[in-house]
């Protein structure tokens, strides 16, 4: 079937960051907006070091099932459409790249912690290299680089690509990409169509505030960061009952942190030394360990952050320059917090009938054996089992309801 689309508008969505379940949310709800808006057309701008293949693989769908043609556009200048964003891109129905970008580098990598064995790493690596040549062959781009793209991790910058038939087109903007893109025909799961995009108006389609918090909270480093926080806040509470605010800025942050982990390989092994580390800091401040406790709790968060991923994609890691700070602040934190709820629990009553016992006051009367003394202000009934006399200093032993427990008291009293 052939047909040329009567709206002269396009929709342009950008995503830059890892290939996960929430880019992959982001480009089918960018579908939608073009459907609902009757666009000719959606230009997704990519810019991506790779990601999930579950997610990947979901976008690709999307691209081959859609009856709109979609532009794959890698984009900014200095950015790259790597592993994941190699298959995303051939699959588009134009693929075009901006001046100082590249494209390449999709071998697969391990996403269950450690090296692969031979064999799972040649059924992976033909799995994937399968994956490609279809979408190349189907896109009529070149089968024997996608092929290395996969087995050899081969890169090219844009003017490369164009040469090798890996790309339609390289343009300097979006502007000059709508010109490019004019008069092309485009073949979809709807039949052929003629794209007319010179002067075409642009709708912009964004993430949105929900969207955008969900793509934070899959960073690998943000899930650290609130599991620490998460963990601290729980049993900080735990250790002071009370206090409230730790506990639900503890919940809160492990929810979060549960959320961020599910998009990612995680290792439950790195959890569980995270949640060490965090105990022994708390036992730091009960126990008399001389620095023992504290050390072995930052060695157990420090490996729990390096094993939290299970994946060799250096992407997918939990940065140093994150590690290093988190381990710190949640060494100083809990030790001051947990601290000060220790001693807190520690200290003598100062308030109320056990607040009582211990403090030093006057006879008023003749205690025989019941009087009345005086206590911090206040007159009281006493009880004493030797007789004192109006006037002696007496010191409380026990408090039962309204009745003091007296005996003579050596020092002066406060009354």
């Amino acid at each position: 079937a052939s047909s040329a689309w009567a709206d002269s508008t396009v929709v342009v969505a950008t995503y830059e960051g890892v290939i996960n379940p929430v880019t992959a949310e982001y480009f089918h709800d960018a579908l939608a907006f073009v459907e609902a808006n009757r666009a000719q057309a959606l230009i997704w701008q990519l810019d991506t070091p790779g990601g999930l293949d579950t997610s990947m693989r979901l976008i690709i769908k999307d691209i081959t099932g859609s009856a709109i043609p979609v532009v794959v556009y890698v984009a900014p200048s200095g950015g790259r459409a790597a592993s994941a964003g190699v298959f995303i891109t051939l699959a588009a129905h134009i693929a075009a790249m901006a001046p100082g970008t590249n494209i390449g580098a999709a071998h697969p990598v391990a996403m269950g912690g450690g090296e692969m064995d031979k064999t799972m790493k040649e059924k992976v690596e033909n799995d994937a290299v399968a994956y490609v040549k279809s979408i190349a062959e189907q896109r009529g781009r070149n089968v024997a680089w996608a092929e290395d793209a996969v087995r050899k991790s081969v890169s090219v910058t844009e003017k490369e690509a164009l040469q090798l038939k890996i790309i339609d087109l390289v343009t300097e903007d979006l502007q000059v990409l709508l010109e490019k893109l004019d008069g092309r025909r485009v073949t979809t799961s709807a039949g052929t169509t003629t794209l007319k995009t010179k002067g075409a108006a642009i709708l912009t389609f964004s993430m949105g505030w929900r969207l955008e918090m969900l793509k934070a909270l899959s960073d690998p480093n943000i899930a650290y960061v609130l599991m620490t926080i998460g963990m601290i806040g729980v049993l900080a509470e735990l250790y002071n009952p009370g206090a409230i605010l730790p506990g639900i800025v503890g919940a809160i942050s492990l929810i979060l942190a549960f959320y961020s982990l599910q998009s990612l390989p995680v290792n439950y092994a790195g959890v569980l030394l995270v949640l060490l580390g965090v105990i022994l800091f708390i036992l730091e401040a009960t126990v008399t360990s001389y620095g023992l406790l504290a050390i072995g709790g930052v060695a157990s968060m420090i490996l729990g952050g390096l094993m939290l991923v299970k994946t060799d994609a250096p992407f997918l890691k939990i940065s140093w320059s994150v590690i290093l700070p988190v381990v710190t602040l949640a060494a100083g934190f809990s030790l001051f917090v947990v601290g000060m709820g220790v001693r807190a629990m520690r200290r003598q009553p100062t308030t109320g009938s056990e607040g009582m016992v211990g403090l030093v006051g006057v006879a008023k009367t003749a205690l025989t054996p019941q009087g009345k003394i005086l206590v911090h202000g206040e007159l009281w009934d006493a009880i004493s089992e030797q007789a004192i006399q109006p006037g002696d200093q007496v010191e409380v032993t026990r408090v039962d309801g309204l009745k003091l427990y007296v005996k003579p008291a050596s020092k002066k009293g406060d009354a």
